[in-house]
């Protein structure tokens, strides 16, 4: 869970492709007639993908385990007035007020979820959530990104308000990925250390595809999220979609 990299995060956050995620999802909902209604965003973090999809039009409820990520969201809502529902809820219990067109999930949040059967209870919720025919969308680093592109490698950035060491340790045989944060925040005229574990897990395309079954809920498909094209055996990061199909 984020607690103090909250307090950083957005800063760190600038390579990361909102606005394109945000087209992309969009795109895929419009393809399947849904262009309004509630969307709710799982794994919101700080608001970013939820404050882009509110500004297109859609009704937003954004989901998040920790209350410190939240937080920023709140700001962000009231810096730009979005009519925004924000719950602090572990995804793996997730209760909404009713049904809704579509849930996303951007930025890997899924990864999070490091057991199976857990897994199949988020999408069995989300299944539960959803209008008939309703679309679940969302992304997953793949076991190549674990691999090959974190592995085991230190990663380390600053700016004047923060600095941060990212270690990463994966273990190939469970597929799970263990990060390290060691942060450096300033307070004032001094920098406050911090130290935060958070840990991932790969999924193969099978697993997905099998957990999504399990869960009730129709397969429409899975692409490299980069490319938009099939996926690869370097694929980094997976989108899926899927579909409502039954209670």
């Amino acid at each position: 869970m984020y607690n103090d990299f909250a307090e950083i995060y957005d800063g760190f956050m600038d390579n990361v492709p909102y606005d394109a995620w945000c087209e992309q999802t969009i795109a895929i909902l419009h393809t399947y007639g849904i262009s309004s209604g509630i969307v709710t965003d799982l794994g919101c973090g700080t608001g970013a993908m939820t404050e882009r999809m509110a500004s297109k039009g859609y009704d937003m409820i954004g989901v998040d385990s920790s209350g410190e990520m939240l937080t920023e969201a709140l700001r962000k809502r009231d810096l730009s007035g979005h009519d925004i529902l924000y719950l602090c809820q572990d995804m793996r219990e997730l209760e909404l007020y009713g049904t809704c067109a579509a849930v996303i999930s951007r930025c890997d949040s899924l990864n999070y979820i490091t057991v199976y059967d857990d897994l199949v209870k988020v999408f069995r919720l989300v299944n539960n959530y959803l209008d008939p025919r309703g679309l679940f969308i969302f992304d997953m680093k793949s076991e190549f990104m674990y691999k090959n592109l974190l592995g085991d490698n230190t990663f380390s950035r600053s700016n004047e308000d923060a600095a941060y060491i990212w270690e990463n340790n994966y273990d190939a045989e469970r597929k799970l990925n263990e990060y390290e944060l060691t942060m450096f925040i300033r307070t004032g005229e001094l920098f406050k250390r911090a130290e935060e574990i958070h840990t991932q897990r790969a999924y193969t395309p099978d697993e997905i595809k099998r957990a999504a079954s399990e869960a009730g809920l129709r397969w429409l498909g899975i692409w490299d999220a980069d490319s938009e094209e099939d996926i690869a055996e370097d694929t980094a990061r997976y989108l899926v979609v899927l579909q409502e199909n039954g209670k």
